[in-house]
């Protein structure tokens, strides 16, 4: 299920900016301004990407950052209360992020850029804490990758040898 390549075409993908920043660099003839931008894509039904356009305009780094978040898509593990799994930390440069489980009905209690991919993967419940770096652009690579590493009961159960009765008792 990790490892499947996900046919980007039949998915009906909806986008967020998450941050555009200016960046400066400073050269002979004085400064050059370019913009970056943070995009998360995802189709609510268990499929979520995060990428980076960088580029003179605006609507050109959003652009560039959609494409880029679209060749990074991954598949989330969901319950069938539309939650996560299990609970899980996911890890990004100096940022980490609590994914925890929530009964149905808790909705979706989490900072920006974690709710940003939360929302986009399709998460109704869940409760996230961000641990570490609150940089935007980890957070969100922190959230992609714990939720990239949840692992299914049956998927479990399977690794273990075991019945998926025995796992979740």
């Amino acid at each position: 299920m990790k490892n499947t390549i996900i046919d980007v075409s039949q998915l009906e993908l909806s986008d967020k900016v998450v941050a555009i920043k200016r960046v400066t660099k400073t050269v002979k003839g004085g400064r050059n301004m370019r913009f970056t931008a943070l995009v998360v894509v995802g189709d609510g039904n268990g499929h979520v990407g995060a990428g980076l356009g960088k580029a003179v305009e605006i609507p050109e780094a959003i652009r560039k950052g959609k494409e880029d978040a679209m060749k990074h898509i991954i598949t989330v593990a969901l319950d069938e209360n539309a939650s996560i799994t299990h609970d899980f930390i996911g890890k990004y440069g100096a940022a980490s992020v609590l994914l925890k489980r929530a009964a149905a009905g808790t909705g979706i209690i989490a900072g920006g850029p974690a709710r940003n991919v939360c929302e986009l993967a399709g998460i109704k419940n869940i409760r996230t804490k961000c641990l570490g770096s609150n940089n935007k652009q980890n957070v969100v690579l922190a959230t992609i990758e714990g939720l990239r590493q949840l692992k299914t009961p049956e998927e479990v159960a399977r690794n273990r040898g075991k019945s998926i009765e025995e796992i979740l008792a």
